[in-house]
């Protein structure tokens, strides 16, 4: 029974607990549950949970209905939230449990191509991405408002199964907070919603490698062995090789391994295997997508690796030249 039309007070304690029991009998009934969980005050601490909860409080639309969507969070009644690409859904516990979808639109090419024109050869790893260890003009490229990676309000659609009829309801702020706090847990699960491969953000755009080394062949302040050192290439000056530093040469790449390779080069060392893309592409610890790409480059296009994935590359090359000496 209600009094003067308001629901009966329930203490945190006791939505934390109904919450709780909510998310075991969901489990009994499918199993892919998860539940966002905060603990303290903070609801996300990582960069990429801080820059989404930044960013969608900088929507003055929604600004009444946030704080309502934190203390949700907080109980713990975000039973559920799966992302996707392009796509949010979730299960929050209110009065009963109500289904929340945010519909996030793909991040525009010529916004990505503008990020990792930024960003590209500038992200020392991977780990370094995710950890948000970035330099402030990285920074403000990825959390520009208006053209950085995360979505415009205008470019999301929200949907509740409750009656509110507000555009922004309490379950569905409590969602979008629960995006920042899981991406503390899961930072590429960003980069899954826009629809974008982060890995892309490691390498130099290859008309940026072209204008490097066209500036470095017209200077010739560097010598080309330590150009090689420094862009794991090989940087022809120009100078035609001898009869003898030919044979030479020859000698020494079947001992060692290239010193750069191109996309052709590495769809010849994973074809000497015997691997499809999958099995390739895990060895080297990167998407299929990104492998895919990298093979597709052309024949003499020279590839800027992590020196992580050179070494991979390295190692499999080496297997590869063995693996050619024994079937003769």
């Amino acid at each position: 029974m209600y009094y003067y039309g308001f629901r009966p007070y329930v203490s945190v304690a006791k939505r934390r607990q109904q919450a709780q029991r909510k998310v075991r009998s969901l489990r009994k009934e499918r199993k892919d549950v998860t539940p966002v969980q905060v603990t303290g005050r903070t609801i996300a601490k990582t960069f990429w949970g801080k820059a989404w909860c930044d960013h969608i409080e900088s929507f003055s639309d929604y600004e009444n209905r946030l704080p309502r969507g934190r203390s949700y969070l907080r109980h713990g009644s975000v039973c559920h939230l799966a992302m996707t690409k392009g796509r949010v859904d979730a299960l929050v516990l209110g009065s009963r449990l109500y289904e929340v979808s945010v519909t996030v639109r793909v991040l525009q090419q010529k916004k990505w191509d503008e990020i990792k024109a930024t960003c590209s050869g500038h992200i020392g790893s991977l780990l370094d991405l995710l950890q948000g260890k970035l330099s402030n003009t990285i920074m403000r490229k990825m959390c520009d408002r208006q053209s950085g990676l995360f979505p415009l309000d205008k470019e999301m659609t929200l949907e509740c199964s409750c009656p509110d009829w507000a555009h922004m309801c309490k379950h569905v702020a409590a969602v979008l907070y629960g995006v920042g706090a899981r991406l503390d847990e899961d930072p590429q699960a960003l980069f899954l919603l826009r629809a974008v491969d982060h890995e892309e953000l490691l390498y130099l755009p290859t008309d940026a490698i072209d204008k490097t080394l066209d500036q470095d062949t017209q200077r010739q302040t560097v010598d080309s062995a330590s150009l090689s050192q420094i862009f794991g290439i090989d940087i022809d000056l120009g100078q035609k090789d001898t009869t003898a530093a030919s044979h030479n040469k020859k000698q020494q790449n079947k001992k060692h391994p290239p010193l750069y390779y191109t996309g052709a080069r590495l769809r010849k060392i994973r074809h000497a295997l015997g691997w499809i893309q999958k099995e390739f592409a895990s060895e080297l610890q990167i998407s299929v997508a990104t492998l895919s790409k990298l093979e597709n480059r052309g024949p003499r296009r020279k590839l800027v690796l992590r020196a992580e994935v050179q070494e991979v590359v390295h190692r499999l090359w080496r297997k590869s030249q063995r693996k050619k000496e024994q079937t003769g």
